[in-house]
């Protein structure tokens, strides 16, 4: 299957890469704050020893009860600034890409095959940066209680450094590579299918696609991004959370073991409903402030 764009795309140039970089940070600042409340349920849930919450609800309960609505919160400053260069970065490259093979093609219409690349690419240029982001949000989300080990982002860098070392911040790289790189192809070309379906059907061009189906899109592509890698996510968030002094992982596959032992195949997907949830609101957001950014600055 191809999809044809509707005007060729922009050369290489330096303007439109800025363009792109800026548009990808607003998407990226807006993701965060639409969708960090159920990222931060979400991490509990993965990352808490088996028994401590019931379901979605109690987790809730629970963080709400001993942390007020401000725990939702936790740990946003990183993914803030973090999650806002990542999408920068990724939509950049998404974007680059989508040029590069709109010149291979010499005009022809981009296939799927080819956009699914071009979001694998963006993903896996983005795996090194958000590795230790994620690192450090999760290491701040899963603080509970009176006693914190952290003070904040740039106290749980440093304490982490200074005990592991660069292996220490770059811990859970790996399966974070693999859940960007095959996650944002089927993201991205999800979200094309969908554009291009809507400017076939109404005989439109993209920028007279509504906010409302930018939207739309943006949150159904978000569905299929994690529907597709949720497991790698548990694993790891899993890592990610172990112990810093007596880790008790050694390896992805200690704690695909430990998981399928413990839980089944219910275990990959602890903490998925809120991820669910939270997937058409923050990718909703991502896709329209992006969309909407570029026609403004355009």
């Amino acid at each position: 299957m191809t999809i044809e764009l509707e005007e060729p795309l922009l050369e290489h140039d330096t303007t439109q890469v800025l363009k792109d970089l800026f548009g990808g940070t607003v998407g990226g600042v807006a993701q965060v704050l639409v969708g960090q409340p159920f990222d931060t349920v979400k991490v509990r849930l993965q990352s808490a020893p088996e028994g401590t919450y019931k379901g979605t609800l109690d987790a809730v309960k629970q963080l709400v009860t001993n942390e007020g609505i401000k725990g939702f919160y936790k740990g946003t400053l990183t993914p803030l600034i973090g999650v806002g260069a990542c999408v920068s970065i990724q939509f950049s490259v998404n974007e680059y890409m989508k040029r590069y093979f709109d010149e291979q093609n010499k005009g022809q219409p981009l296939t799927l095959s080819q956009f699914f690349c071009c979001g694998a690419v963006a993903g896996f240029s983005i795996g090194g940066l958000a590795s230790p982001i994620e690192l450090i949000r999760i290491k701040l989300q899963t603080q509970t209680g009176n006693t914190k080990t952290f003070s904040g982002p740039l106290d749980c860098f440093f304490k982490i450094y200074q005990n592991n070392g660069v292996n220490g911040i770059f811990k859970g790289l790996v399966p974070t590579v693999v859940r960007e790189s095959i996650g944002l192809g089927i993201y991205f070309t999800t979200y094309e299918a969908l554009v291009n379906r809507e400017k076939a059907l109404n005989n439109i061009s993209r920028r007279e696609i509504s906010n409302t189906k930018l939207c739309l899109f943006g949150g159904l592509s978000g569905y299929t991004l994690w529907s597709s890698i949720y497991p790698m996510d548990i694993i790891k968030s899993k890592l990610q959370a172990d112990s810093l002094s007596s880790p008790k992982y050694k390896s992805i596959m200690a704690v695909a073991r430990e998981t399928y032992i413990t839980s089944g195949i219910k275990g990959f997907y602890k903490g998925f409903i809120p991820t669910i949830l939270r997937a058409a609101p923050a990718n909703g957001a991502t896709f329209a402030a992006f969309e909407m950014t570029m026609r403004l600055i355009d």
